[in-house]
């Protein structure tokens, strides 16, 4: 495997947009709204080193653009990352990975007041 293909599965937002399109093809807007805690200009600097990487292919319609990954770019990597992701500790770690990652102020909570 590339040194391009392991240093763009390193980030957790990357490996989590190439779990996103593994399967189907999503709008780039539907990609970032799977990931609320980003930007959509992040979500798509992310997109474009995937794409630079050889991991996902770009496919324009009118004013979108649809992603879907290359799943025999990254061989048995591939496989490996299959089994990850159906692993429910593995999505444990990566939420854990996604905040820390996160820049800007934290998002707000809702408090919740007790009731009298």
């Amino acid at each position: 495997m590339e040194h391009a293909h392991l240093a763009a599965i390193a980030s957790p937002r990357r490996r989590e947009i190439l779990r996103l399109v593994w399967s189907r093809e999503m709008a780039a807007g539907d990609i970032a709204a799977a990931m609320p805690d980003v930007t959509f200009g992040a979500v798509s600097l992310q997109l474009r080193a995937l794409q630079d990487a050889g991991l996902v292919v770009c496919r324009p319609d009118q004013k979108n653009r649809f992603y879907k990954a290359k799943r025999d770019a990254l061989g048995p990597v591939g496989r490996s990352l299959e089994r990850m992701w159906d692993d429910a500790l593995w999505r444990l770690k990566l939420a854990a990975q996604l905040e820390a990652s996160r820049r800007g102020p934290a998002p707000r909570r809702k408090h919740h007041t007790p009731k009298h």
